[in-house]
């Protein structure tokens, strides 16, 4: 049998064969944040003199920190004080941010007659504005004439509310991808709740307050330096058939032994047949104590979060009492900061959480009347050297106890 043979010139490209095309997009957008400061005595702050302001706290926004700076009497001496400024700044280290920033004096009146300086919604002649680096602003040396600040509806019971908006611009290029596969989030906190659910070889047991629990020596050692100094280091407890657990209730060993084995923090009004918020406060205060005992940072950290997310009259004192006991100081520092608003720090003296607070940690009292004192102040976030550097990158035209658990 003959051979077929077929050529083709290779100087000729087939007519079936085409380059492959590729693409991709490029996508701006702006991340957007917002921050409401209210200034409270506005009559004592006039009269500070030009160029001095009072600031907000710093907010985050696209991966920056800003801040709102209000001039009552002006941020320069050529408006000869007739006019308050407003100002929006940078607070952290970044180079060329670009961002869409409003300011909006808010009327208190309730018509929605607010005064509002903005570059959303409008068509930017030279696109976002720039901020070159840390302190430097966008905003209004002229933003609004005093004296009819001061008979308008902006200004309600010697207040002052102010809304900033800040819209930092992001760009990212997507391009198609040429496979993918799924991966599964970690599940081996699964694995370990269901071994503790089992009961499979236990070999340790505690008794709480009268109830037993059934553990595994390896995974508390593993957990807990605590545990593994109590289970495995010279001074180890010689029956571990019950080690018995002091100061300490049964629920909060439950929930101790779940966050162990899961590494989840449970939800505390199912676990332990809670069906208040109150009570899943409490548990959290009791817990974090716990957690604290044990050496577990990370359950720590999450109990300070959640009591960061639950403080109120009823619970600050004795939720203060606990960060000041265990060293938390995030926490302690939002505790202090609650009382000393003006509207609480009556409320939360009649408490009962109070007394206890006075008679468990003293010395926090000091620092709780400090910071009622730095409420009446009007201090800067800055200090004088990097506030004359703040104030000099604007552009030219000025724009830029401990109760139990039941």
């Amino acid at each position: 049998m003959g051979t077929i043979r077929v050529c083709r010139d290779l100087s000729k490209p087939l007519n079936s064969v085409h380059p492959p095309v590729t693409t991709s997009t490029s996508c701006t957008e702006t991340v957007n944040g917002s921050h409401q400061f209210k200034i409270s005595g506005y009559s004592l702050v006039k009269g500070m003199g030009i160029g001095k302001y009072v600031a907000s706290d710093t907010f985050m926004v696209g991966g920056y920190l800003w801040a709102v700076y209000f001039y009552p009497d002006g941020k320069s001496a050529e408006d000869n004080a007739a006019y308050v400024s407003l100002f929006i700044a940078l607070a952290s280290e970044g180079t060329d941010v670009r961002a869409l920033f409003e300011l909006t004096l808010v009327d208190q009146s309730g018509e929605g007659r607010h005064k509002v300086h903005s570059h959303f919604g409008r068509t930017l002649e030279s696109g976002p504005y720039t901020l070159k680096y840390r302190g430097s602003m966008w905003g209004y040396k002229r933003f609004f004439k005093r004296t009819l600040l001061e008979t308008s509806d902006y200004l309600k019971d010697d207040c002052l509310l102010i809304h900033c908006s800040v819209g930092v611009v992001k760009s990212r290029t997507e391009g198609p991808r040429s496979y993918h596969i799924a991966v599964p989030p970690s599940d081996i906190g699964q694995h370990f709740g269901r071994l503790l659910e089992s009961g499979k070889g236990n070999d340790v047991n505690f008794e709480v307050d009268g109830e037993i629990f059934s553990a595994h020596k390896l995974v508390l050692a593993a957990r807990s330096p605590v545990f593994r100094a109590q289970l495995f280091g010279p001074l180890r407890d010689q029956n571990t058939k019950c080690i018995k657990v002091e100061d300490m209730e049964a629920p909060v060993f439950k929930v101790l032994l779940h966050f162990i084995y899961w590494d989840s923090l449970a939800n505390m009004q199912e676990l332990v047949d809670m069906d208040s918020k109150w009570a899943s406060t409490l548990m959290a205060q009791h817990l974090l104590a716990a957690a604290d005992r044990y050496a577990l940072d990370r359950l720590r950290l999450l109990c300070e979060a959640k009591l960061c997310e639950d403080v109120a009259i009823n619970t600050v004192a004795f939720t203060l009492a606990l960060a000041e006991q265990h060293h938390c100081f995030q926490l302690k520092a939002i505790c202090l900061k609650f009382i000393a608003l003006p509207e609480n720090l009556k409320a939360v003296m009649q408490t009962d959480g109070f007394e206890y607070l006075k008679q468990s940690c003293p010395s926090v009292l000091s620092e709780l009347l400090q910071y009622v004192a730095r409420m009446g102040e009007h201090s800067v976030i800055a200090s004088r050297k990097g506030n004359e550097t703040l104030l000099d990158n604007c552009d030219a035209n000025g724009r830029r106890v401990k109760q139990r658990i039941h």
